[in-house]
């Protein structure tokens, strides 16, 4: 499903190279869910931007289904994007002038989807924000905020859900309420799911915890039980 090759991010800074991602090789199959750890600075959220195709390497590959992303164009990239991938964003990155099923439905009118409204409604119901659906984000807490992004993300029903540390802005109450919601779509229908996260609640669910580290790989362990 995500096949990492060698890749290497590097990005220039006071007149010289600093490297955020060095030689990192991974495969992760279909249907796994995955935890990226590690310290501030370690790289995590750039291996995930990556694999988004939200930014291109200095070097390496990524393959998604056996297509190399980092050969696509931005049209190519976005479209590819849109029907693979769903991308929750720690700071939620809901549109402020839309309203919770607005947010929701706009992958899906990109698509032409023409029941775009109705899927919204019933996404954000299942996510138990069937009273928010006119709210505006500004009107929301931050917890609904993320569960108005997690039923956008997987509006269009993408095999692959990215998270960038999901709970990093909610209480541990709120917290826990979206990491239900990621594990029960990830087992419901099978979505691999790669989450960056500092939540060490949230990283023993994983099959797979994955250590960076110096933007290196210093760890990758399977979780048993």
């Amino acid at each position: 499903m995500i096949a990492i090759q060698h890749l290497t991010m590097r990005l220039p800074a006071a007149g010289h190279e600093v490297t955020i991602l060095e030689d990192i090789t991974l495969d992760i199959p279909e249907k796994q869910m995955v935890a990226i750890v590690g310290p501030s600075g370690s790289g995590k959220s750039t291996l995930l931007g990556l694999v988004a195709g939200l930014d291109r390497p200095t070097s390496g590959s990524i393959r998604l289904d056996g297509i190399d992303i980092t050969t696509l164009s931005e049209n190519a990239m976005a479209r590819w994007r849109r029907e693979k991938i769903g991308y929750i964003f720690q700071s939620f990155h809901l549109i402020p002038t839309l309203t919770a099923a607005e947010n929701v439905a706009v992958p899906l009118e990109l698509t032409g989807d023409s029941s775009a409204r109705s899927t919204a409604e019933s996404l954000l119901r299942s996510v138990g924000l069937v009273e928010r659906l006119d709210h505006y984000p500004v009107q929301l807490s931050g917890g609904e905020q993320q569960r108005v992004a997690i039923a956008r993300a997987f509006a269009c029903r993408p095999p692959i859900l990215l998270a960038d540390e999901p709970t990093g802005n909610l209480d541990s109450a709120t917290g826990h309420q979206v990491i239900d919601l990621l594990t029960g779509l990830h087992r419901d229908f099978g979505t691999t799911l790669v989450l960056v996260t500092h939540d060490q609640d949230l990283a023993r669910l994983a099959e797979r915890v994955i250590a960076l580290r110096d933007g290196r790989v210093e760890s990758d362990s399977a979780i048993s039980g």
